[in-house]
């Protein structure tokens, strides 16, 4: 008492009211004697509400206004208005409560349904009941002007003016009763009568039973103009009939007590039966519920529509609903109810309420509440900052990626494309694709194929640099898969991510992949690998288009033959097959050649012409002493094994002798070709095996002396026998010879599949004249053609 004078005081002396609260918009209350006002609390800044009274403008009205501070300080309920500070000073009188707004303002938008209604006035009753018999009390100014609504959209009971208890002698009902702003339209007709005394002889809950039936009428018909007008039932619920008439009976004794009306609203199927009464009442012990009374409540939740108050979801139910589920084992169920209730919050409001929860409830260990989180995160993504989901959200996420549970791997799966926009590119490209990688080699195909569908729907996600080595690796492993809509899922993904791909990627790598899915055991696949190599065969086409005739460098002159490669460019009548026009090349090349065999740098004659007889085999498959052994190249025997083509036929022999000639001028130009084992194109079958050439001796039965090998520096010693007059073997031709002056570059080692090294450097010596030996003769089949240069048409 002390502390509020003190307060009193000093508002006295600073002229103004020291009240920790700021006052915001003006709220008129028609016919009342306060001015409500909204406001703010200064220390936080929360909302609250002001009801303030001029001292100097009513003065005959002080001891009401003094009343109901008092009452409101002292009466505890949930139904009644928060009080959270008062003070009076010389001129004004302030009550802080918690937010509140008008019930009149409700009634006159008609913006409540039925049910809200009903919820509403049973909140009320509850109130009164209250009042009435636990605190003895009479509020006796009960109507729509002393009903506010909180924040919570709950019906909270103010107008406290005369309240009293019936054991005050003095009780200020007495008194002030008819002081009370339109108190001639509610006061009941015993009262108007004979006086407010009238209530000391008339039971204690029959004033407040009439009121509250003029309640019920205003709720449902707007102001209540007289007691004319009681016990009309126009606008009333059916069900509510009965009873509301027995609240405004003019006869005192008989009117039904509001507990009683109460109850009789609370019986099965009355008309406080409703689910969001039953919800209400049983809100407040969720956690401690029965898995059987939790499904019942939760039944009765999905039956409610959305034109119940959203206030009291957002504040009183949402809250307890978050408890259920974070530590009264709500489970799932009720977190969807969570998120359904959750869509008519504000951003702000969400992320004050429902965000913190959330993050606490991806560290569950609760597979079902993972499921579920997953499940709704849709719902939610567009709530949750960037750095809640990719420093908070995804670091618990990821353990689903390898849970034990297939549904909870599944569903992680099918999340990242809900919070791919919220991640960061490093985390997208670090932690994300590596995850992404064990589920799709996963034990389960259908994860697999999500895990690809994934892939190409984040593609435009990934960095540049990952993007093409990422896809391209999955996609075409997923080809391979033996689940028939994970190759489907492939197929479609590289077709919506073609444009990812350069053009080089496409013909090398992704043609390739997609060639055997043309023919794949479903026609689901084939369909689709046929629409998808059209769309990669027309990006090809479409780049091979914009391409230049070739990339080989303009015709060289003359006198820079010597570097011309051995090969030249197949010509119109040459491409018939890759084998046909390559070969036919490089006989175009030999017939080209002319001249003379040079003498060596020593002086030593190196024979103008070969002699008709051809050597041995023998001779020609031993190597001299201190070379390399030679034999017939890869290349020779490729040559001599082909079957006969058509081709450009040489016309002399000089012409031959002029094409390796120029071949050998300079360096080596063998080493041009590269390694020639590795390149299958100019190979002898790889069945082959390999071995030196002059291991094996030629016989009757293996007339090529190497092991079915053709002999080709012999066969054609053999042709050149044939004829009088034939010309030698051109250089690079003839048999290797031990201790000559020739260049090194002409003797070489050789195996059975491939050459082995070429000399770089020519080297000096002496030549070794041949010996003489007598050629072996060969049945080249066909021998009706007569050629002049005994090359045929195997070219």
């Amino acid at each position: 008492m002390n502390l509020f004078k003190s307060v009193v005081a000093s508002a006295i002396s600073s002229g103004i009211p020291n009240f920790p609260y700021t006052f915001g918009d003006r709220q008129d209350i028609e016919g009342g004697i306060w001015v409500l006002q909204n406001g703010q609390k200064r220390d936080d800044g929360s909302n609250c509400s002001i009801f303030s009274f001029d001292i100097n403008s009513n003065k005959g009205l002080l001891p009401l206004a003094r009343n109901a501070v008092k009452k409101l300080r002292t009466l505890r309920h949930p139904g009644v208005i928060k009080v959270l500070d008062t003070v009076e000073t010389e001129t004004f009188i302030y009550i802080a409560t918690e937010r509140v707004v008008p019930l009149r303002w409700h009634i006159k938008r008609k913006s409540m349904s039925i049910e809200t209604s009903k919820w509403g006035l049973f909140g009320v009753a509850q109130t009164i009941k209250f009042i009435n018999d636990e605190a003895s009390s009479v509020h006796g100014a009960l109507r729509v002007g002393s009903i506010y609504t909180g924040e919570s959209g709950e019906w909270k009971v103010a107008g406290f003016e005369v309240l009293s208890n019936m054991k005050d002698d003095d009780a200020i009902i007495y008194n002030y009763g008819s002081l009370v702003p339109d108190s001639g339209r509610y006061t009941p007709p015993e009262l108007a009568k004979s006086g407010w005394n009238e209530i000391k002889r008339h039971p204690l809950t029959a004033v407040d039973a009439y009121n509250f039936g003029t309640l019920i009428f205003e709720v449902f018909n707007g102001d209540f103009m007289g007691s004319d007008q009681a016990g009309q039932t126009k606008g009333i619920p059916p069900s509510m009939h009965s009873s509301y008439r027995r609240l405004v009976n003019s006869n005192p004794k008989a009117r039904l007590s509001v507990g009683n009306f109460l109850e009789q609203g609370r019986r099965n199927g009355g008309f406080f039966d409703t689910p969001l009464i039953k919800l209400t009442e049983s809100i407040d012990s969720l956690g401690m519920k029965t898995e059987e009374e939790r499904e019942q409540f939760l039944n009765d939740l999905g039956q409610l529509s959305d034109d119940f108050p959203e206030d009291y979801f957002k504040l009183k139910i949402l809250p307890e609903l978050i408890k259920s589920v974070e530590f009264g084992g709500g489970g799932p169920k009720v977190f969807e109810v969570v998120m359904k209730i959750s869509k008519k919050l504000s951003d702000e409001e969400f992320e004050a309420k429902v965000t913190p929860a959330v993050v606490r409830l991806f560290s569950s260990p609760d597979r079902a509440i993972r499921v579920s989180l997953l499940d709704n995160l849709p719902l939610m993504i567009d709530r949750l900052s960037q750095k809640t989901v990719n420093d908070k959200i995804f670091p618990q996420m990821v353990t689903g990626f390898t849970d034990a549970a297939p549904i909870v791997r599944e569903q992680t799966v099918k999340s990242v494309l809900t919070i791919i926009e919220k991640l960061t590119d490093r985390t997208i490209n670090g932690e994300l694709l590596k995850y992404l990688a064990k589920t799709s080699n996963d034990e389960q195909p259908g994860i697999r194929t999500n895990t690809t569908i994934c892939l190409g729907k984040i593609s435009k996600n990934l960095s540049v640099g990952t993007r093409s080595k990422v896809l391209i690796a999955a996609f075409t492993r997923s080809l391979r898969d033996p689940f028939v809509h994970a190759r489907n899922a492939a197929l479609m993904a590289l077709a919506a991510t073609s444009e990812s791909f350069g053009e080089e990627d496409c013909a090398n790598r992704i043609l390739p992949s997609l060639c055997p899915c043309l023919i794949d055991k479903e026609k689901l696949v084939r369909d689709q690998a046929s629409k998808t190599m059209d769309i990669y065969l027309h990006r090809v086409r479409k780049f091979s288009s914009s391409m230049a005739d070739t990339a080989l460098p303009p015709p060289a002159t003359a006198d820079a033959t010597a570097n011309t490669p051995r090969m030249s460019t197949p010509q119109a009548n040459e491409v018939a097959s890759w084998a046909g026009w390559a070969i036919s090349s490089f006989t175009n090349k030999v017939s080209t050649a002319a001249g003379e065999i040079q003498p060596a740098s020593n002086g030593t004659s190196v024979p103008a012409a070969r002699p008709n007889s051809a050597p041995t085999a023998n001779d020609v498959r031993r190597p001299a002493a201190g070379t390399a052994s030679a034999s017939a190249s890869a290349l020779h025997r490729q040559a001599v094994s082909s079957p006969p083509a058509a081709s450009a036929r040489t016309s002399t022999s000089s012409n031959t002798n002029d094409y390796f000639q120029d071949s050998m001028t300079g360096e080596d130009d063998m080493d041009a070709w590269g390694p020639l084992q590795d390149d299958s194109f100019f190979d002898a079958p790889s069945e082959a095996p390999t071995k030196v050439a002059s291991s094996v001796a030629p016989s009757a039965a293996n007339p090529f002396g190497d092991d079915g090998e053709p002999d080709f520096a012999g066969w054609l010693a053999a042709q050149a026998g044939k004829k009088p007059g034939s010309k030698p073997l051109p250089k690079g031709l003839a048999k290797s010879t031990s201790n000559t002056n020739r260049p090194a570059s002409v003797g070489r080692a050789a195996t059975t599949g491939s050459v082995s090294g070429i000399a770089a450097k020519k080297t000096a010596g002496t030549v070794s004249k041949p010996k003489p030996v007598t050629a072996k003769k060969i049945d080249t089949t066909p021998a009706a053609t007569d050629d002049d240069d005994g090359w045929g048409e195997g070219w």
